[in-house]
């Protein structure tokens, strides 16, 4: 990975000395564990975008994608090339990231979550005042409905094409472009004018966190192998 490009982010293309997604699979199911490491430090920036997207936590995300990868890593045998590697990893951490949304609403307690919507709501306002953009950014973004969220944030932010977002929220591109318009036109008008070239700098996961991240599913990983020796 270049020393100037961020930690768990995809690469644009795949040079002479890089190996294709494909390659790496292959490699990894021919026994190469730790090679698995190549694709999550290529897509660990998209895999806790797409997560946070869906639950609005970094906490929440950061263990959601942990828990998509070993999904991910357990079902490579069945990964058939018909969609592209990144296509098929987003749809199991969007999956996954939607069971444990899911979840997590039917588990908390109603009115413990009223209070902390209404602790949230009267903070807003003044956080808005003092916080980084970044931040109002990520707030604007997440307070959309969550078909809507998910989709500007695959689409726009993590910089998908409109195909390729369809192909991993497995609906039309025409839905795309409506959800797309839809939450644009949701969020405030002025954040959208001012801020809007600054969207792919939100939702950043870091060194230091991609490098947690790794380290437990290749544990996972090498225990899995371990097990079956």
């Amino acid at each position: 990975m270049s020393e100037t490009r961020p930690a768990g982010t995809a690469s644009e293309s795949v040079t002479a000395t890089t190996p294709s997604d494909e390659d790496v699979v292959e490699r990894v199911r021919a026994g190469d564990v730790e090679l698995f490491e190549v694709l999550m430090r290529r897509y660990n920036q998209r895999v806790y975008r797409a997560a946070r997207a869906v639950l609005r936590d970094d906490h929440e995300a950061e263990e959601a994608m942990q828990e998509a990868w070993v999904r991910a890593y357990t079902k490579l045998a069945s990964f058939a090339g018909r969609a592209r590697f990144s296509t098929w990893l987003t749809r199991i951490v969007l999956n996954h990231a939607i069971e444990r949304d899911r979840l997590r609403r039917r588990t908390i307690d109603p009115a413990a979550a009223r209070g902390a919507t209404t602790e949230a709501a009267r903070s807003a306002e003044q956080q808005a005042l003092d916080e980084e953009l970044r931040r109002a950014l990520e707030r604007a973004v997440g307070e959309l409905p969550e078909v809507f969220r998910t989709t500007l944030v695959l689409r726009a932010v993590e910089g998908l094409s409109t195909a390729e977002t369809a192909e991993c929220q497995e609906i039309s591109e025409e839905t795309v472009r409506t959800r797309l318009h839809r939450a644009r036109e949701l969020l405030r008008h002025d954040i959208e004018e001012r801020f809007g070239a600054r969207l792919r700098d939100c939702f950043t996961f870091g060194a230091e966190r991609c490098d947690r991240v790794v380290a437990a599913v290749l544990a996972h990983a090498r225990a899995n192998v371990a097990r079956e020796r």
